[in-house]
């Protein structure tokens, strides 16, 4: 007999399991058909049950539940578009409201479907590549930029975009390699500050001559940032009267450029003049309260002058504002020796 319990309760709980379920489905359906007869789809939808086939209603639909944040239901719309007629625009909208919902392997596929349909799109080139690389596969999103390389070794965007991710997975040389192709094939401002702000960061002399074209040719208000890297490099190098020049042509461009200050700051810093380098400090903490360098500084001024109470606030102070900032910790142990 407590067998036969047995088995009959399990009976019991799978049929009421099964029942729950099918509620359960029941239950979205109506929400969702309540959802869609409701404002502001309502009028959409009914003119969907009007016209079955319009796609057009199906895309305006999805882009309303999208907006306000139904992307599960939107999924449904972009999905009936996209079997009612394949197209371009609506292949991009469809990936990012699958990535959206979680299911990157259908979107990834999608993407396949469109480039094997559409291979001159950029977009789709790029949106492949930048879903390989958040799910943790880089090498495959390097992998689909050579292969759009393949198609259009012409087209500066390819090269730009896999400098760019070359650059965040740290391959330095590769990257540049990269930029450099890009500048060559299409040189404007935005591959070519790019390849700078790399060539800065390395060291390599090629800088000034490139930030010298970029200046010489700017239309977009990128003087300043092309300055700044100047700077940077001849004050990495050593070259400080130079570094002094282009940090105050920065400044004298923008007065609000913090970046300017701080780095004016540690080229006098270096230089010993520390009285100088504090002014400099205060003033890049006046223009913005909340740079966490700013306030970094002034306490390595105040270390080195010997007003340790003076330095600990501005250490805590830079804390308070970025509580990853290891330097300004060490600089407190340093205080409380």
């Amino acid at each position: 007999m407590k067998r036969w319990f047995s088995l009959q309760s399990l009976l019991l709980v799978g049929l009421l399991c099964w029942l729950g379920s099918c509620h359960s489905r029941t239950n979205e359906k109506e929400s969702a058909e309540k959802i869609l007869s409701s404002p502001p789809y309502a009028g959409l939808t009914d003119s969907i049950r009007q016209f079955p086939k319009n796609q057009d209603l199906y895309m305006q639909r999805a882009v309303l539940l999208s907006q306000n944040d139904k992307h599960e239901l939107a999924m449904l719309d972009y999905k009936k578009a996209w079997e009612l007629k394949p197209e371009q625009y609506i292949a991009t909208q469809y990936v990012s409201n699958l990535m959206l919902v979680n299911k990157p392997d259908e979107a990834v596929k999608l993407l396949k479907e469109s480039i094997a349909k559409w291979p001159e799109n950029p977009n789709l080139h790029r949106r492949l590549s930048e879903i390989y690389a958040q799910l943790g596969d880089p090498q495959k999103a390097i992998d689909q930029y050579d292969e759009w390389a393949q198609q259009d070794s012409l087209n500066f965007e390819v090269w730009y975009e896999k400098g760019v991710l070359l650059a965040k997975l740290k391959d330095t040389p590769a990257a540049i390699q990269s930029l450099e192709r890009s500048y060559k094939v299409q040189p404007i401002n935005y591959n070519g500050l790019a390849l700078a702000s790399l060539y800065a960061a390395t060291l390599n002399p090629k800088v000034i001559t490139l930030c010298d074209e970029l200046i010489k040719k700017d239309t977009t208000g990128i003087i300043n940032d092309v300055l700044y890297l100047k700077g940077s490099f001849y004050s990495d190098t050593k070259q400080y009267d130079k570094a002094m020049e282009m940090f105050n042509q920065c400044i004298s461009h923008d007065w609000k450029f913090t970046d300017a200050y701080i780095e004016k700051g540690i080229v006098l810093y270096d230089l010993k003049k520390t009285d100088s380098a504090l002014k400099v400090f205060t003033m890049a903490a006046t223009v913005s309260n909340t740079n966490a360098d700013a306030w970094y500084w002034m306490a390595r001024c105040y270390e080195v002058q010997g007003k340790k109470e003076l330095a600990q606030v501005n250490y805590e102070r830079a804390l308070a504002l970025d509580k990853n900032f290891q330097e300004a910790r060490e600089g407190l142990k340093r205080l409380k020796k």
